[in-house]
């Protein structure tokens, strides 16, 4: 009997110890080291050491190099390549780091106010209206079956590019009396249908009672300019229609520069917007090919500075960044880009592309008391932390103004189809 409870006892104890050693601070550092990194030529990545651990690469190589410290274990990518750095405790191996060094990579940062002209693929249905005809009040549209947020993308088997393709063939129709074969896409679908215009008594002209769209416009921010091959990014998240809220499927499109005229300032429940005007020469200085989740992307036609930061810039990956000081490039006045100072208060190291990884909070005075914090219009604001470029600006928190969300800027980089892994990626289109 005491052999038994002598046995419950130590056990339990043994239990006990166990337990409290997987929360103490040596076991939780090892715990918290990566099985995988990714790295730049020229970054130090320090592992906290509570315990003696030692690190040694695997094979002899230029690629890392290991500075042994009290209490840290250092890491600097010298070369591109990849590596294995092993830890060891006691001469004993505890755990195995993959090493990714890539090729040192810049972009130039942002912050201009640009102006954004989309041009949608085929005309967008953004909402119905009656036609007062000889049987009565009638919306032919909505009797073919047509929806808010379709696309009439073909007519008789013609193409429609654009809202004055429309007009002729309902005129013929209406004056034959034969229907219109439509091709709508809706979704990732291809709805077809026939569309009989009606006249309406009053105005003693042929309708199809619908309201249609082939163009939109707005104003955000650029966040980035990769030099070597003229692709960019901004906005930091789709462009959708105002009245159907879905986004704009993207034709093509242009982006030229735009001066911002006032602010609304924000406030609890009501974000604000910057105002602002196309710039009076219009000159496009680079076209739209995609309109994402991330943003808008494409190529511009010269490359642009915003006058105080001009020189390209290092970015972070997701996992590099880190809670704490930021700034944010962004214009509140005329043209004139400017530096503010935010916070971090929460990051995801994210291993897969998503389009909130950042929360971020507005600590700038100058900017509060100008914007109230994020408004619409400041989406696309690279954010730029220890001299590197990690993101941007996307959305704000409608009841707290001051604060709002962020993208890594790998994700937006990923949607431009630059390469930043050695490997093909996917490309704009």
């Amino acid at each position: 009997m005491k052999k038994e409870f002598l046995r419950r006892f130590i056990g339990g104890i043994l239990l006990v110890s166990l337990i409290v050693l997987g929360f103490s601070k040596p076991v939780q550092d090892y715990l918290s080291i990566p099985k995988q990194v990714t790295l730049f030529e020229g970054d130090k990545l320090d592992f906290s050491n509570s315990v003696s651990v030692e690190a040694s690469v695997n094979k002899p190589s230029d690629n890392i190099v290991i500075d042994q410290k009290t209490n840290m274990v250092s890491l600097e990518a010298k070369e591109h390549g990849k590596d294995e750095v092993v830890l060891e405790l006691a001469g004993f191996p505890i755990k195995k780091v993959d090493v990714n060094v890539l090729k040192d990579f810049r972009v130039m940062p942002g912050g201009q106010s640009i102006g954004v002209k989309l041009n949608t693929v085929g005309v967008l249905v953004v909402g119905h209206h009656q036609v007062q005809a000889e049987e009565g009040r009638v919306s032919p549209g909505e009797t073919a079956g047509i929806k808010v947020g379709d696309i009439i993308t073909e007519i008789n088997g013609t193409r429609i590019d654009k809202m004055s393709d429309v007009g002729p063939f309902v005129q013929k129709a209406g004056e034959s009396g034969q229907p219109m074969d439509i091709v709508i896409k809706r979704e990732n679908q291809k709805v077809r249908t026939k569309l009989e215009p009606k006249k309406d008594k009053q105005e003693n002209t042929f309708k199809l009672g619908l309201y249609i769209r082939d163009s939109a416009a707005g104003i955000g921010t650029m966040t980035f300019y990769h030099p070597e091959s003229k692709k960019y990014g901004a906005l930091g998240h789709v462009i959708s229609d105002m009245d159907t809220k879905k986004p704009i499927v993207v034709e093509d499109g242009q982006i030229v520069r735009s001066t911002v005229t006032s602010i609304e300032k924000g406030a609890n429940g009501d974000p604000g917007e910057k105002l602002a005007r196309f710039s009076s020469d219009r000159q496009v200085i680079g076209n739209i090919k995609l309109n994402s989740p991330y943003g808008i992307f494409g190529e511009l036609n010269n490359g642009i500075k915003n006058g105080i930061m001009d020189k390209p810039m290092p970015i972070a990956l997701s996992h590099q960044v880190k809670e704490g000081p930021a700034k944010i490039l962004t214009v509140v006045d005329n043209d004139e880009v400017k530096l503010f100072d935010i916070e971090i208060v929460s990051t995801i190291p994210q291993k897969f592309p998503a389009t909130k990884g950042m929360v971020i909070k507005v600590t700038d005075p100058k900017l509060l008391a100008k914007t109230g914090g994020i408004v619409q219009g400041m989406s696309g604001s690279p954010i730029i932390q220890d001299n590197k470029l990690i993101g941007a600006v996307t959305h704000v928190f409608v009841n707290d103004p001051t604060s709002g969300y962020g993208v890594h800027i790998e994700w937006m980089l990923n949607e431009a189809g630059i390469d930043i892994y050695d490997k093909p990626r996917k490309q704009a289109s």
